[in-house]
């Protein structure tokens, strides 16, 4: 008899365990859900925006982060999204060059990261600093979003198909406003969404308007296949783009930097930048394979990991699959299609601007003094090449822009003397 009731025991004991297991696996795959729900806003934004497929952003960031999670050994908690600096590149990539071969310029700024990563471990973390000081990337960031303020201004003021000027401006002045007191004024996880809030109001105000067509949505099947592009080589498209990745790949360092202080575990050393990098850069020569927008770690995800606690990097797993599932939706794609332009005009302003900021404050945290006259030479030059769209061109060859004026801005910090350093009036 006691055998028998030591038996029924240690059964009874395995049930609630397995059960529990359970629990925490479906616990698991809520927060995932929740993590992926932060990120979707900026994820479906830089395709919409540069008209690539959302339902491939979906794909090429899930599968992005998992390989991710791969080549650094599931010990990040990070979410990896499509990336805001690429956006004036892709936009005018596609624009001059095709579609394919602008894919074939975000493989090679992938690759890229590989040599970075391959240099910081090879010679250390401080190459990194060497090459690409705040100095340099301050303005190439601050480049980047003032080339790409116009575009905001046009889709947030100008008249489209079914709607005026005025409807316009009432509708992304809607979605901008909401973005920013969501930003400023809510709480909680509220504040980690003020994109998808923005959108929400600046769509549930267009409705009555009349300037939104759901029936791409009615027509569009429930399963579908995303329009996947592979890249096709072309030297002035990736000669274009590739400088673009050093910007970055800088914010890459200082993103991990901070998921290294919510979670309090040092990652540069542990799984490493080298290896952090390269994962970041096999995610976005993938994408580039599929057609999708270079993918980066997303700040956004990391304060949603501040907020709720939660640091265990398998969340990001089920982050990852979800976005996979979903971009199979083709009704999914037709809805985001149907998001007015005036809403993502109103939208953009607010990430435009910040990215300037961004740019700004990489210069000030840096702590360096912009009245020398070295100082002044090195942001002057990168900030007037690529605000003012400055290009080189011989036969194929082609460089410009933001491209430009990050390699001028390197060379620049490399050459000038240190003892340059004659303060002005």
């Amino acid at each position: 008899m006691t055998k028998i009731s030591e038996q029924e025991n240690k059964k009874e004991v395995k049930l609630p365990k397995s059960s529990t297991a359970y629990k925490l696996r479906l616990k698991d795959l809520i927060v995932g859900l929740q993590m992926l729900f932060v990120a979707f806003g900026g994820l479906v934004l830089v395709p919409i925006v540069t008209g690539l497929d959302p339902n491939v952003a979906l794909f090429a960031a899930g599968l992005g982060t998992l390989c991710f999670q791969l080549v650094t050994g599931g010990k990040v908690p990070v979410f990896l999204g499509s990336s805001f600096a690429f956006m004036a590149p892709i936009t005018f990539g596609i624009k001059e060059y095709g579609l394919a071969a602008t894919m074939s310029g975000l493989a090679a700024a992938g690759v890229f990261y590989l040599f970075l990563s391959l240099l910081i471990f090879w010679r250390g973390q401080q190459i990194l600093t060497r090459l690409f000081p705040p100095l340099v990337t301050g303005p190439v960031i601050m480049t980047i979003g003032l080339s790409l303020a116009p575009i905001a201004v046009k889709m947030a003021s100008e008249a489209g198909e079914g709607y005026s000027a005025g409807i316009a401006t009432l509708v992304s002045s809607a979605s901008l406003i909401a973005t920013i007191l969501t930003a400023i004024l809510a709480k909680g996880f509220l504040r980690l969404v003020p994109i998808l809030i923005g959108i929400v109001v600046g769509y549930l105000l267009s409705l009555p308007l009349g300037t939104i067509d759901f029936a791409p949505v009615i027509d569009a099947p429930w399963l579908a296949i995303p329009s996947f592009t592979t890249p096709e080589f072309h030297l002035p498209a990736i000669l274009f783009i590739l400088p673009v990745a050093i910007a970055p790949a800088i914010e890459h360092v200082g993103d991990l930097l901070a998921i290294s202080s919510v979670t309090g575990k040092n990652y540069m050393r542990d799984p490493g930048i080298h290896r952090t990098l390269l994962g970041d850069g096999l995610a976005t020569t993938l994408a580039a394979f599929l057609g999708g927008p270079p993918n980066t770690t997303y700040s956004e995800v990391t304060g949603a990991v501040a907020l709720t606690k939660v640091f265990n990097p398998g969340i990001m797993t089920w982050a990852a699959i979800i976005a996979i599932l979903l971009s199979f939706c083709g009704k999914l794609e037709a809805l985001l299609g149907t998001i007015p332009v005036p809403v993502m005009g109103g939208i953009l302003t607010v990430l435009f601007g910040t990215i300037v900021v961004i740019g700004i404050n990489t210069i000030v945290r840096s702590q360096e003094n912009l009245l020398l006259s070295r100082n002044i030479i090195i942001v002057g030059v990168i900030l007037v090449l690529g605000v003012g769209g400055m290009s080189l061109k011989a036969g194929a060859f082609a460089l410009e822009g933001i491209g430009l004026c990050s390699i001028v801005g390197v060379l620049l910090n490399l050459l000038l003397p240190r003892d340059f350093q004659t303060e002005r009036p």
